[in-house]
């Protein structure tokens, strides 16, 4: 990480937004994080980016099989500009991958499931690690495979007719309520590293001035000619 670029971008922005990424930054969390698998309701994607943005969730991962992940501008509102979007669509059957590549990456799996009779949403223990939480498509739900991978499952409690909430609806209760839990939490390390927080910054910088990347090329060419031997 160049900690000079990230200075030097920074002032191509007004100091009260430098310091609005920074404060938001202190709030981010890769400690939970959500993985949204063949969702094909837009508005439903959509509600899920802009509740994990609110809340401080940095980074979503996307299973594509059936269905192409899509968004509603209207709803989502910018969300994915500020957040870590991994996407897994090169096979057919993507939802291999990414319990892999998360399971490698120290994430328990957590399939959230209205059938299963594992945990309630107040039972879930947070301090036994970092967490990925497993959204399924909209009718279907989970797929066998995450059924079959999952480490955990847990489910919020209904007391209505209706067997369960709407995707978006469900997501927010649940992630609310854990990252509530996470930030009043004495011992869970939930916040980004440091080199963490000055990558995101660099992303968020470049996203946010124009011309950023003309203006990259002109800082190394300037920095690699200060240097250079004459």
């Amino acid at each position: 990480m160049d900690y000079n670029l990230v200075q030097y971008l920074s002032s191509f922005i007004t100091k009260e937004r430098f310091e609005l990424f920074c404060k938001i930054l202190d709030h981010r969390t890769r400690y939970l994080t959500v993985v949204l698998e063949d969702i094909y309701q837009p508005q439903n994607a959509s509600a899920v980016l802009r509740t994990c943005d609110c809340l401080g969730i940095q980074d979503v991962h996307i299973i594509e099989n059936k269905n192409k992940f899509e968004l509603n501008p209207k709803i989502e509102l910018g969300a994915s500009k500020w957040l870590t979007i991994n996407k897994y669509d090169k096979n057919k059957n993507n939802t291999l991958e990414a319990i892999k590549t998360l399971k490698n990456n120290g994430y328990r799996i957590v399939a959230t499931s209205p059938h299963s009779d594992n945990f309630t949403l107040e039972e879930f223990d947070l301090t036994k690690g970092k967490t990925a939480l497993i959204f399924g498509s909209e009718l279907p739900g989970i797929s066998e495979i995450i059924k079959n991978e999952a480490d955990e499952y847990f489910k919020i409690p209904m007391f209505g007719f209706t067997e369960s909430f709407n995707l978006s609806v469900s997501a927010a209760i649940i992630l609310f309520n854990l990252t509530m839990k996470l930030r009043e939490s004495k011992s869970i390390n939930w916040r980004l590293t440091k080199d963490e927080e000055e990558s995101i910054l660099l992303t968020w910088l470049k996203k946010s001035i124009k011309s950023s990347a003309l203006i990259e090329k002109e800082y190394f060419k300037t920095t690699h000619n200060k240097f250079k031997k004459p």
